[in-house]
């Protein structure tokens, strides 16, 4: 099962991305050909009336000249337990917990549950060096493309950058893990 964006997460964004996108007296057709996102779907995200994967949010952000964890209004002042960020029906989430723009590059933090046959799949990004990972409880089977390994509680390990990566907890169980990721301002900057 995948699960989307929390509704109250997807409104924030939404009237963030119209605010900064109106600071930059961009028009929605502007933005869309900035970003490589389609206005139809600018404007149902603007609306809080679509489910859209962090990287359209990316491109999103790259076009407005800033970041997915600052739309979010991340780094000082961010709320201290994170942003949930993604969950589903099945108890699994992931929050955002913090993130910091500096000298070309945004490094996020993100803590993770993952129940039973619940998946997290990613669109591939641009972290540099892959995304470290550490399990805190349960195992964790990480995979990019075909390749996968298994990360065991207590155990650090690095999902590499590139193509569409996956999450899930081994054998239906539950993974708790810590992930962190250095994206260079460059995938950013249109």
């Amino acid at each position: 099962m995948n699960g989307g964006m929390r509704p109250a997460v997807v409104e924030h964004l939404g009237d963030r991305i119209r605010a900064a996108r109106q600071e930059l007296d961009l028009s929605v057709g502007a933005l869309a050909e900035r970003s490589d996102v389609s206005r139809r779907m600018l404007t149902q995200i603007e609306l809080g009336q679509a489910n859209p994967s962090v990287a359209i949010l990316d491109r999103i952000a790259a076009g407005l000249g800033t970041t997915f964890a600052a739309l979010m209004g991340m780094g000082a002042g961010a709320p201290p337990d994170g942003v949930e960020i993604w969950s589903t029906d099945g108890g699994s989430w992931a929050v955002l917990l913090d993130a910091i723009d500096d000298g070309g590059v945004s490094v996020e933090t993100w803590k993770w549950k993952l129940v039973g046959e619940d998946v997290y799949t990613g669109d591939p990004g641009g972290a540099v060096g892959g995304i470290m990972l550490h399990v805190i409880e349960g195992s964790l089977e990480a995979g990019v493309g075909e390749a996968r390994c298994v990360i065991e509680a207590g155990g650090s390990g690095r999902s590499p950058a590139g193509d569409v990566h996956r999450y899930r907890a081994r054998d239906g169980q539950c993974a708790v893990f810590l992930s962190v990721a250095v994206l260079p301002h460059s995938r950013n900057a249109r």
